[in-house]
C-alpha cells in the first residue's frame, strides 16, 4: 500500500528559495536608502557653500520668485496671445487689388472701395516733411521702439493727467496699423490684449518701412478715402509727392478723428488741428519754429468738393458683397450699381444721431444700427454706427448681439407652419425645461391665452411651451436659417428667447420675408456690374439665384394679422406710423444690455438696434422705447410720396387695393361716369388735409377782386 502523504522534500526548496530572494530585497532596499541618504548629505554640504546670508540671501529670494513668477505669466500670455494670432491666418497683407467705384440707385456717385497699386505711393518717395508731420503726430519714437512704446504711454498717462482729461493716446503707430487690419474698435480688455500682441507680430515679420507704408495706405482719411495717397487728391487734387508743408499738416490731422477734422466738412477745425501738428513738429524737435512759420500764416487750401458725406458703412458691405460676385469673373476694377437710396441713408443717420443726442445720457446708451430693405429685397440704407471716423467697425453687417423678444416671430412663424393659428390657445403659466425656468418680463402669469395675445404681449413661457412640447428646437433653428439668418443659431432651449447673437442685417433680411409674403432671397446691394469700358459683368435681374418660399400665404397672413396689432395696441405704440398700417417686433435683452425693433410695412422693412459697444448695461431702455422711436422717424419719412402697398394677408384700411382698382377702372370708362369716392383711400394725413381745407375756407370767406376799369383809349378822350 502506497504512502498517501506526499513527500515534502520540494516544498522545502521553494521555500528555501523564497527566504534567499527576501532577504536579497531587503538587503537591496536598505543598500539603497543607505546610498541616498549618504548622497543627500553630501549634496546637502556641498551645496552650503552656496548659502547666503544678510541682505544677498533677500536678492536670490527675489529673483526665485520673480523666475517663478515669469514662468508662469509666460504660459497665461501665451494663452492670450493664442487668439490674437489666429487673426493673421489670412491673406491680411493683400487687399484683394480690387478697385470698385459705387453708383447709388439713380447712377450718381457715392463712393469708391479697393485700393489701386499705382497709387500707393512708396515711403522713400514721399516728402521728408509729410512722413515728419504724421510721426511727430502718431509715433514719435516709432523707430525706436518693438511695437509698443512704454515711454510714450507714460508721456500721454502724464498729459491727460495734467489736462484732466484725454489729448494724448498711448498707442504706437504699430498697435494702430495691428487694430486697422485684424481688430475691431470695440472698447474691451480682449482687443487691447490682442492689440499688444499684434504690434508685436508685426514688428516681428515686417520691417519699420513696410509697417510705415501699411499704415499711409490703410488708414481712413474722412471722405470715403483710404490712404493718404488717395485723400491727398481727394482734399488737395495733388499727389502725395506734391505736397506742400501746410497741406501734409493738415493730412496728419486726419489720422486721428478724420470725420471730426475733415477739411471738406469742418475747414476750420482742420486748420486748427493742422497748426497742432505743426507744433508736433517743433516739440519732437523734427523742424524749428522758423521753418514751420509760412505754414502757419498760409495754411492749406481745399478743392471744393461740396458737402459730400459718402455712405461709408453702406459700401464697405457692398464691397464685400462685389467681391463675392465679381471673384470668378477674373476683372477687379469695376463700376458697381448699388441699391442705396441717399435720401433713406440721410433719413437713417439722421433718426440715429437725433434720438442718441437728445436721450442718449438719459437712457445710457452711445451707439445704434439700422438696416433698411424694400419689400423687392433692394438694401435702401445701412448705419453701422454713429461716427464712421471714430469706429469703422460695421454693427449693422458684423456684431452679433443679443436679440431678446424679437426673435420670437421665428418661434411663432414655426408653430403656423406646423398647424397652429392665432387663436389656437396655450397656457402662460410657470414652466421649467431641466434647470431653466424662464419668467415674464412683469414676472406674473396670466393663464391661458392665445397665441396672437402672448405675442402681442411679448409672453416668455408661451413660446418655451411651444418648443419644449410642440415644436422642438431643430425645427425653429432650421426656420431662422430658412427666413435668411446668417449668423450661427444656437441650439439651446434659451434660444427661443433671443439668448443667440444675430446681426442687424439678419434681422431686417428675416422679418422681410413676412413683408414678401413668405419669399426669401430676394435680399441684395448690387443691382449691376459693368467694366470702366462698359462691359456689363453682372446683372442681378438676370444672374442672381431665383428666390424661393420658405412660408406659406396661409403662415404669413397668421403672422401678420398679429404683429399689425404690435404697434397699434403692444409693445411698439411708439413705433405707429401716420395714416400708414405698419407690423413689427420689440426686443429687450437682460439687464437691457441690447434694445431691438423691427418693423415692416408694404413696402420697406427695417430694423434698428441700441446698446454700447462694450455692451455695459443700459438704464432700462427697452425695444418699445428709443429703438421705436428711431424707426418711427426715418419710415415716416421713407414713406413720404410714394405708393403705398398694402401687408400681405392685411386688409389695410388706408390702402385698399380693390378699391384703388375700382377707381382706375371708373377713370378708364370716362368723366361722364360718376365715381363712386366712398371707398377710395386717402392720400394725404388728416394734418394735412385739415390745413388745406382751412387754407380752402380761407380763400371761400376772402373779399372777392374787382378788376380794375379798362383804360380810356386815345381815340375816345
Amino acid at each position: 500500500m502506497e504512502n498517501p502523504i506526499p513527500p515534502r522534500k520540494k516544498r522545502g526548496r521553494i521555500s528555501a528559495g523564497l527566504l534567499a530572494f527576501d532577504a536579497w530585497l531587503d538587503s537591496s532596499l536598505y543598500e539603497l536608502r543607505f546610498r541616498a541618504q549618504q548622497f543627500w548629505e553630501n549634496a546637502t554640504i556641498f551645496f552650503r557653500r552656496f548659502r547666503v546670508k544678510g541682505w544677498r540671501r533677500g536678492v536670490i529670494e527675489l529673483l526665485s520668485e520673480s523666475f517663478t513668477m515669469a514662468a508662469g505669466g509666460s504660459v497665461v500670455m501665451l494663452a492670450l496671445a493664442m487668439p490674437a494670432f489666429q487673426e493673421t491666418t489670412g491673406n491680411w497683407r493683400n487687399q484683394d487689388d480690387f478697385a470698385v467705384t459705387f453708383l447709388d440707385r439713380y447712377g450718381n456717385e457715392i463712393g469708391q472701395r479697393g485700393i489701386i497699386q499705382r497709387d500707393s505711393v512708396p515711403v522713400d518717395e514721399m516728402p521728408d516733411h509729410v512722413i515728419k508731420a504724421v510721426l511727430a503726430t502718431e509715433d514719435r519714437r516709432f523707430f525706436e521702439h518693438y511695437g509698443i512704446d512704454f515711454l510714450g504711454l507714460v508721456r500721454a498717462m502724464s498729459e491727460n493727467v495734467r489736462a484732466n482729461s484725454v489729448v494724448q493716446g498711448g498707442s504706437s503707430l504699430t498697435q494702430q496699423l495691428a487694430k486697422n487690419l485684424f481688430l475691431t474698435n470695440e472698447r474691451t480688455v480682449e482687443r487691447k490684449v490682442k492689440e499688444a500682441f499684434l504690434s508685436i507680430w508685426l514688428e516681428s515679420n515686417l520691417s519699420k518701412k513696410e509697417i510705415l507704408q501699411l499704415y499711409l495706405d490703410r488708414a481712413y482719411m474722412g471722405g470715403g478715402t483710404f490712404g493718404i495717397a488717395a485723400a491727398a487728391d481727394f482734399y488737395f487734387g495733388k499727389q502725395v509727392k506734391d505736397l506742400n508743408l501746410a497741406e501734409a499738416a493738415m493730412l496728419a490731422g486726419l489720422f486721428k478723428a478724420p470725420t471730426k477734422y475733415a477739411p471738406h466738412i469742418n475747414l476750420p477745425a482742420a486748420r486748427a488741428r493742422a497748426n497742432v501738428v505743426l507744433g508736433n513738429l517743433v516739440q519732437a524737435g523734427f523742424m524749428t519754429e522758423g521753418q514751420v512759420l509760412s505754414a502757419r500764416l498760409h495754411p492749406a487750401d481745399i478743392v471744393d468738393r461740396g458737402d459730400r458725406k459718402s455712405p461709408d458703412y453702406f459700401l464697405d458691405w457692398a464691397f464685400d458683397e462685389v467681391k463675392k460676385i465679381a471673384a470668378k469673373s477674373g476683372i477687379h476694377s469695376l463700376v458697381a450699381r448699388t441699391t442705396i437710396d441717399m435720401n433713406i441713408q440721410k433719413a437713417a443717420e439722421e433718426s440715429v444721431e437725433f434720438h442718441l443726442r437728445q436721450f442718449g445720457k438719459e437712457y445710457h446708451v452711445t451707439e445704434g444700427a439700422v438696416v433698411v430693405i424694400e419689400t423687392n429685397g433692394a438694401v435702401r440704407a445701412i448705419v453701422g454706427g454713429r461716427d464712421y471716423g471714430a469706429s469703422q467697425f460695421n454693427r449693422a453687417t458684423r456684431a452679433q448681439r443679443q436679440t431678446g423678444s424679437s426673435f420670437k416671430p421665428y418661434v411663432y412663424a414655426t408653430a403656423m407652419e406646423n398647424g397652429f393659428t392665432p387663436e389656437s390657445v396655450i397656457s402662460d403659466g410657470p414652466i421649467s425645461w431641466g434647470a431653466w425656468s424662464p419668467k415674464n418680463y412683469t414676472r406674473g402669469y396670466s393663464g391661458r391665452m392665445t397665441l396672437s395675445t402672448a405675442l402681442i404681449k411679448s409672453i416668455n413661457t408661451v413660446p418655451v411651451r411651444l418648443a419644449k412640447d410642440h415644436l422642438s428646437i431643430p425645427p425653429i433653428k432650421a426656420m431662422a436659417e430658412a427666413m435668411g439668418v446668417e449668423s450661427p443659431v444656437s441650439s439651446h432651449k434659451t434660444m427661443v428667447l433671443g439668448t443667440s447673437g444675430l446681426t442687424v442685417m439678419d434681422q431686417a433680411t428675416g422679418y422681410s420675408v413676412l413683408a414678401q409674403n413668405g419669399i426669401v432671397g430676394t435680399r441684395h446691394g448690387i443691382t449691376q456690374l459693368v467694366t470702366h469700358s462698359g462691359q456689363l459683368i453682372y446683372d442681378y435681374s438676370k444672374d442672381a439665384p431665383p428666390p424661393h418660399r420658405v412660408l406659406s400665404e396661409q403662415a404669413v397672413a397668421s403672422m401678420n394679422s398679429i404683429m399689425v396689432q404690435i404697434p397699434e395696441v403692444g409693445t411698439a405704440r411708439k413705433a405707429a406710423l401716420p395714416n400708414i398700417r405698419s407690423a413689427g417686433k420689440t426686443g429687450t435683452t437682460q439687464s437691457y444690455r441690447d434694445a431691438w425693433y423691427i418693423g415692416y410695412t408694404g413696402n420697406y422693412t427695417a430694423a434698428v438696434w441700441l446698446g454700447n459697444d462694450d455692451f455695459s448695461t443700459t438704464n432700462n431702455m427697452t425695444g418699445g422705447s428709443l429703438p421705436a422711436m428711431v424707426w418711427q422717424r426715418f419710415m415716416a419719412y421713407a414713406h413720404q410720396n410714394i405708393d403705398l402697398k398694402p401687408i400681405p394677408g392685411i386688409k389695410d384700411p388706408y390702402v385698399d387695393p380693390a378699391a384703388i382698382a375700382k377707381a382706375e377702372e371708373a377713370a378708364k370708362n370716362g368723366p361722364q361716369q360718376a365715381v363712386d369716392t366712398s371707398d377710395r383711400p386717402p392720400v394725404l394725413s388728416s394734418t394735412t388735409t385739415r390745413a388745406l381745407r382751412d387754407i380752402a375756407d380761407v380763400f371761400h370767406k376772402a373779399p372777392a377782386i374787382v378788376a380794375p376799369p379798362e383804360p380810356e383809349t386815345l381815340s375816345a378822350l
